[in-house]
């Protein structure tokens, strides 16, 4: 392609004002601005191109009819769009569409996996600044990367701004030791786009043209306090002048060949100077045989013609080709005489550790791991080394001449780009075909075509998810779904080779193996599996992965099912039935969701796509059974349905580190650990039931769980003697609180917390017909409410009252004790922020609890940013912290933010039973407000604060951003959002993890399911007594009738729904929620 082409393509044409380089405002920034080329004016063909065309080849001919067209045309009223298509393609295994995707993590180095320490310290035994020199063991890491599902072939770019130290080839941050709140990525860059299949995606980096400062970073930040915010990368002077590269990287597959991927790396120059970049993309093998013996055979990239790579591996099949590039262009006309193409140098190493730079050993070969970065950079190169060049063959000492190794790279250099705006695009192409199979991998228009097609379909597809709502709330919540897509990582855990070490290696110290997860013999985890974060947490977390697969059911169900599976099969799942927590200690406990998981997936499933998969219900449910057993015999010690659960993910809700054996002695009677396990008894329950109806077998043991609700249930009010009974609920504070137990003496924490609202989860609501429908049931329930009144009554709503519908509600807080709780939470001077439900009630800013034990005093104040504590890595706000106060050594638990994973089920919690109370029961909603409603109304109001937190208020700010002018003002930046672990309890401000699209992607949910009816943010709330609203309930349940359980419009209808039929999430009925 031209240069005049590129510059066409990109500004328009022969344009000389920079005016084209301000972005569309209509522009939701989700796309680059490169545009089809006229249909009229081709680019010339080579022959065998004209002949492909003549012979009907519609994969090379730019005027052919697009693949939708003809999908639609010859699926007809069957077209759910052309990414569903490849969804079911891939879940009936005609095509294998998830083959290559985002697989890469972002960060290997400083993990367990590679830690072979002798202390366990992670971080300090594989730094940064030894991963660009050494070969990983467990995994590989990168920038923008792809790579297959086994992780045996990987893609991701490198980028160099001719004055870093290093090649710019994987993401920078301060480990748990540097940061003042622990870990923290200290780089800018944004998921853009994906589709599930992968089909088309999008990610944008931003490259500082300053020398990028690591050390700055590293300095400031561990000399911060906890007490103030984190020294990030906007806070240096790297994007002082704009002087900064934007560089998107974009993939898309071939229409129908999951193995063809065509990459696209544009980048802009934001400087007011023009500016010289080096763009590297680079393949390689992840090191396979540097741990066996005897050493397996190496797999190899050669060059097999300019720019051609080919892969020799036995499991993968394909070949790289970098294309030759357009030089530079800008929006000023350019010369008649026209610039050389920019041709990539081709370069070649092994994926070997430099022995010789890391510890001035030998190398196992002449050619290492850090070859590209001695080879571009001069300051790189080992003292007393030059660059030595062969007049005749171009041979230096660093890379390899016979162009031939485990890692390749195309080494372009793009001198002199025109400022503010000035572009260059680097096309390379991951395919098994030749040249002359695949007229794509020559010709620009049909490979940009090709890419705006995949593009267009990733339009359509969410597009269907998103009708009516606004351009902004379209634009967060693809962006949060593309989040989750690019989160998928391949994680691989062999428990005994990890804990053994490997024979070619040194043996690990003795130490080692009685550090963490020596008991999890069993582990042999090689899977894509979704992400916390990346970077931050480039491990699986089991009860982060619960509330992940609510959003990705609303995309690829196929994926959030595989998700849940996973964890309960016999190579995850202990042979005790305990799931395992996360690598830097799998036998931590987790709140028990994964049953309320695998029941919303399969709700969401058969709400938005029709379909019921109860061999994946009943399959999940056997394991389950096992998991409760192992709660009930390994957290209720005494035999008194009291759960004590320890961590429980929600370390901070209370005044002691809950992990640990308690300071005043004694027994800590957890209010929030006994519900997690009403709440799980009440899932299993409710699938039970569901089961039952295919299988009579099934209802005696929803039968079972019943049961074990109540005494659960009656457990909140417990006897440490016979004559003495204790509760856990506070009836003059209206509240739940933990309790210490000596003995016969208990103390109650009147903390207000999170504590006191879990209760709310454990709520069910059972339609009448579905307790008809099972006699054997009806029977036992029957039973109990007339022969157990006692605990009915002391514990629990009342069973014998009939709600909404002749509904039954099974529920720890009855109406009286419901009210008095949200009270508390809906009240704006306790845990009701402008952006949703605090951890921490604001009571406690002004009114800490404390409590002095030998000496220590430990206290609970509200905090509602980053946590003051540097337990387990002190990112999140969480853990107890040691301060000094003159002689008295103190423990302050300072905490309040927002947690969405934990208002997610408050918000299911309200509507469960607005099921229940239907209109007849409102709360006043702010608390001291006067306005009153329903309690579904109360959920959608929380739901759109917690929206609020990532939409553009009024005045075009995201609380989310903290008041920062360049992200909500800057046009290459105000578009894009990150999705943080937590916000500020009060501001909304984003904390902890920067890309926790885990969890906090359940903002797409609430999009989905209220987006259309949330008001600006920083607005008041308008009256709604005419408004449709999206939580009135479906009481016609399909499954209930035995009628077809797909609904005559879902989002994937053939039809053309209208808005007030596509939302089908707005269902709240119990056979939906």
């Amino acid at each position: 392609m031209s240069a005049k082409q590129l510059q066409n393509k990109i500004f328009g044409a022969s344009s000389s004002s920079s005016s084209n380089l301000k972005p569309n405002p209509s522009d939701p920034g989700l796309t680059i601005n490169i545009p089809k080329p006229p249909v009229a004016s081709p680019t010339p063909l080579s022959q065998n191109k004209a002949i492909q065309r003549a012979n009907g080849d519609t994969q090379s001919s730019p005027t052919a009819e697009k693949y939708k067209d003809r999908l639609l045309a010859r699926l007809k009223s069957e077209y759910q769009g052309v990414e569903r298509y490849r969804l079911l393609q891939d879940e009936r295994r005609e095509r294998h569409w998830k083959k290559w995707g985002p697989y890469l993590s972002e960060r290997q180095w400083a993990t367990v996996r590679e830690d072979y320490s002798p202390d366990g310290d992670a971080w300090s035994h594989f730094p940064h600044s030894q991963a660009r020199s050494r070969a990983f063991r467990w995994g590989e890491d990168g920038i923008a990367g792809i790579s297959d599902n086994h992780l045996d072939l990987c893609f991701s770019v490198a980028l160099w701004n001719g004055v870093d130290p290093i090649l710019k080839e994987r993401l920078f941050g301060v480990t748990g030791h540097e940061g003042n709140h622990g870990e923290d990525v200290k780089e800018l860059y944004y998921y853009l786009d994906s589709t599930p299949t992968h089909s088309y995606m999008k990610y944008l980096y931003k490259y500082p043209q300053r020398p990028f400062p690591y050390d700055q970073l590293v300095r400031e930040n561990a000399n911060r306090s906890r007490d103030v915010n984190e020294y990030e990368l906007l806070d240096t002077d790297s994007f002082d002048e704009d002087r900064y590269w934007d560089v998107f990287v974009e993939y898309s597959k071939d229409e129908d060949t999951p193995n063809a991927i065509s990459i696209r790396i544009t980048a802009y120059n934001r400087g007011p100077d023009s500016a010289t970049l080096h763009i590297i993309p680079q393949l390689w093998f992840p090191n396979t045989w540097s741990w066996s013996k005897p050493t397996p055979e190496k797999p190899s990239l050669h060059l097999v013609a300019p720019g051609a790579v080919a892969v020799k591996h036995p499991s993968v099949r394909t070949n790289l080709y970098c294309l030759p590039s357009p030089p530079p262009v800008g929006p000023e006309a350019i010369d008649e005489e026209e610039e050389d193409n920019v041709y990539p140098e081709m370069l070649f190493t092994e994926n070997e550790t430099n022995y010789k730079r890391l510890y001035g050993g030998q190398n196992e070969s002449s050619y290492s791991k850090d070859a590209f970065h001695d080879h571009i950079i001069p300051s790189h190169r080992p003292v007393g080394t030059v660059k030595v060049e062969n007049s005749n063959e171009g041979e230096h000492i660093f890379v390899n001449p016979l162009n031939r190794g485990t890692k390749a790279g195309g080494h372009y250099i793009f001198r002199d780009v025109p400022p503010n705006g000035g572009c260059v695009v680097v096309r390379c192409k991951l395919t098994p075909s030749k040249p002359d199979e695949d007229a794509g991998i020559t010709d620009e228009e049909l490979f940009d075509m090709s890419m705006e097609e995949r593009r267009e379909e990733a339009d359509e597809f969410y597009g269907n998810l998103s009708l009516g709502l606004t351009d902004d709330l379209r634009s967060v919540m693809r962006q949060a779904l593309a989040g989750m897509m690019w989160s998928k990582q391949y994680y691989k855990f062999i428990q005994t080779e990890w804990m053994s070490g490997d024979p070619a290696q040194p043996p690990p110290p003795p130490s080692r193996k009685y550090i963490r997860n020596r008991e999890w013999k069993h582990l042999h985890i090689e899977d894509i599996l979704s992400m916390p974060d990346k970077w931050e947490y480039p491990f699986f977390a089991a009860w982060d992965t619960a509330f992940h697969c609510i959003p990705l059911a609303m995309v690829d169900p196929a994926f959030a099912k595989k998700q849940l599976d996973l964890l309960t099969r016999e190579w995850y799942m202990k042979p005790d039935g305990q799931i395992p927590a996360y690598e830097w200690n799998f036998s931590d406990v987790n709140p028990p969701v994964h049953a309320w998981a695998v029941f919303r997936v399969f709700k969401i499933e058969r709400k938005l796509f029709g379909n019921e998969d109860l061999k994946f219900l009943e399959r999940v449910f056997q394991k389950l059974l096992l998991n409760f057993t192992w709660w009930v015999n390994r957290k209720d010690q005494g035999g008194h349905n009291v759960f004590e659960g320890g961590f429980l993910g929600l370390d901070n809700i209370g005044a002691f580190n809950r992990s640990e054996p308690l300071p005043t002695g004694g027994v800590l009677r957890q209010a929030d650990g006994t519900a997690w396990m009403a709440f799980f008894c009440l899932n299993m329950l409710s699938m039970a039931l569901e089961l039952a109806k295919h299988n009579s077998v099934y209802e005696d043991i929803a039968s079972k769980f019943f049961e074990h609700f109540i005494f659960i249930a009656d457990a909140m009010t417990y006897k440490p003697d016979p004559d003495n009974e204790l509760s856990l609920w506070n009836e003059e504070e209206g509240f739940y609180f933990d309790a210490i137990q000596w003995g016969n003496h208990a103390q109650q924490l009147p903390v207000r917390s999170l504590v006191g609202l879990i209760p709310l989860y454990a709520t069910l609501v059972l339609e009448p017909s579905t307790i008809n429908r099972f006699p054997g049931f009806k029977k036992r329930l029957e039973w109990f409410i007339e022969n157990r009144p006692e605990m009915a009554r002391r514990n629990m709503a009342n069973m014998k009252g009939r709600g909404k519908g002749d509904r039954l509600l099974l529920a720890l807080c009855d109406k009286d004790r419901l009210v008095k709780i949200l009270e508390r939470m809906l009240d704006e001077e306790e845990f009701f922020s402008d952006y949703g439900i605090r951890s921490l009630s604001l009571y406690h800013k002004d009114h800490p609890y404390s409590m002095t034990v030998h000496g220590q005093k430990y206290e609970v104040a509200y905090w509602p940013g980053d946590s003051k504590s540097g337990m387990f890595g002190g990112n999140s706000n969480w853990f107890v912290a040691p301060l000094m106060n003159e002689a008295l050594l103190s423990y302050y638990s300072r905490r309040g933010p927002i947690w969405l994973a934990t208002n997610f089920l408050l918000i299911e919690s309200l509507q469960r039973f607005s099921q229940y109370y239907g209109n007849d029961l409102e709360v006043e909603c702010p608390t001291n407000s006067g306005d009153f409603m329903p309690l579904n109304k109360a959920a959608e109001e929380i739901q759109h604060r917690i929206i609020h937190i990532f939409a553009r208020d009024i005045d075009g700010r995201r609380a989310t951003n903290g008041g920062s002018t360049r992200l909500d003002r800057d046009p290459y930046f105000r578009d894009y959002v990150w999705f943080y672990e937590f916000f500020h309890g009060n501001e909304g401000t984003g904390l902890g993890a920067s890309h926790q699209t885990g969890w906090t992607g359940l903002v797409a949910y609430h999009i989905m399911q209220s987006g259309i009816s949330c008001r600006l943010p920083r607005t008041p709330r308008t009256p709604r007594s005419h408004a449709r609203h999206y939580f009135d309930d479906q009481l016609e349940t399909m499954s209930e009738g035995g009628d077809p359980l797909a609904t005559p419009y879902t989002p994937y209808s053939a039809v053309s729904p209208s808005p007030s039929m596509i939302h089908t999430l707005e269902d709240i009925s119990p056979d939906a929620l």
